[in-house]
């Protein structure tokens, strides 16, 4: 029984983490984002397991209002509680993660469990 419940779990992350993929059509430059934020941002910005929390706020195509030039800024220069990567990427690298945000939607590392 134990089992079962563990492997249901392991599925249902797979899926968690996969859905943003499957709901939006990515162009070359927003892939490179995709990749660079699954490198560089998800340690912070993405839920380790079901149940736990980020360190970070969730991204999304929202973050920074919606603006990709604010996103790019915050990216290279940071913020208090962030680490700038202009010195890590170029601006090439950040303007693809502000590509790729700018088309991922809100609430993709909500879990929906079905009710008991």
């Amino acid at each position: 029984m134990k089992r079962s419940a563990m492997v249901s779990a392991l599925l249902l992350a797979g899926l968690v983490q996969s859905a943003p993929a499957a709901d939006v059509e990515l162009n070359q430059t927003q892939m490179l984002g995709r990749r660079l934020v699954d490198q560089h941002c998800g340690v912070c910005h993405t839920r380790p397991t079901l149940v736990s929390g980020m360190y970070g706020p969730e991204l999304s195509r929202e973050t920074a209002g919606g603006r990709e030039e604010i996103v790019r800024e915050v990216v290279a220069n940071g913020t208090p509680r962030m680490p700038g990567f202009k010195y890590m990427l170029n601006t090439d690298q950040i303007a693809a993660i502000a590509a790729y945000l700018a088309v991922l939607p809100p609430g993709h590392q909500v879990v929906n469990l079905p009710p008991k």
